[in-house]
């Protein structure tokens, strides 16, 4: 029997925004795992990130500013196997990029879940996107849990160079099972996709987007500067 996971990825600007808005919408969709892209990462950033999680009624499973503001919150039907965060190889005079990873099981399936935020610069950005998959990978491999999700802030479009090498390997969830609204960026005036959800291909996709049907638009507009992706996946 399928086992239904609701995963959440979404950028949530260091919390500069209406945090009782953006509370409104993550409990709205009620997700068992948040990727969350830029978490506090400065003085504190522990403390604000129990505080972020304990007010979405969930916890803190790795991440923050030792991953470059990628961070993993889970709910209590969430058990955490594995858990590791990293850098992504670093350019000089570039920002410092990351990723967050954890090895889950809930019910009776296992996965591997991860958040990252790649770069701004065009060539780093798809060396990043290379190294993110083999990261991935890798994790996966060696914690025994190969289905793979991957969540972030991609910085890039869907028709760009490395959103095509991570196709090559996941499956772009909103693609399989669009549900919502696909454009993220901007909250308030979206008209790009750069945060996305991706899938192995062992993952059948319930739904995929913008949650605009559990969530308000005016609540998405001032919570943050991007809008968040769920993915309803069975496993």
């Amino acid at each position: 029997m399928a086992e239904t996971v609701r995963i959440l990825s979404y950028n949530v600007r260091s919390l500069r925004d209406d945090r009782a808005a953006l509370t409104r919408v993550v409990r709205a969709c009620a997700p068992d795992v948040v990727c969350v892209q830029e978490s506090p990462r400065f003085f504190g950033w522990r403390r604000a990130a129990r505080a972020m999680a304990a007010a979405f009624g969930l916890d803190v499973v790795i991440g923050g500013a030792d991953a470059s503001g990628n961070l993993l919150l889970a709910g209590d039907r969430v058990r955490v196997t594995a858990k590791e965060t990293l850098y992504l190889r670093h350019r000089r005079g570039l920002h410092l990029r990351g990723m967050a990873l954890a090895a889950l099981t809930i019910g009776g399936s296992r996965l591997t879940v991860a958040s990252t935020h790649l770069s701004l610069d065009d060539t780093q950005r798809r060396d990043q996107a290379k190294e993110v998959l083999e990261q991935l990978d890798a994790f996966a491999h060696r914690e025994a849990a190969p289905t793979r999700v991957l969540c972030g802030d991609f910085n890039s479009h869907p028709d760009s160079a490395e959103w095509g090498m991570l196709t090559g390997g996941l499956a772009d969830a909103w693609l399989v099972a669009p549900s919502g609204e696909e454009y993220t960026s901007t909250a308030q005036n979206p008209y790009q996709r750069l945060d996305a959800v991706f899938v192995s291909r062992d993952v059948t996709v319930v739904r995929a987007g913008v949650p605009t049907d559990l969530a308000p638009q005016a609540d998405m507009a001032v919570a943050s500067d991007h809008r968040p992706v769920l993915a309803v996946l069975d496993l």
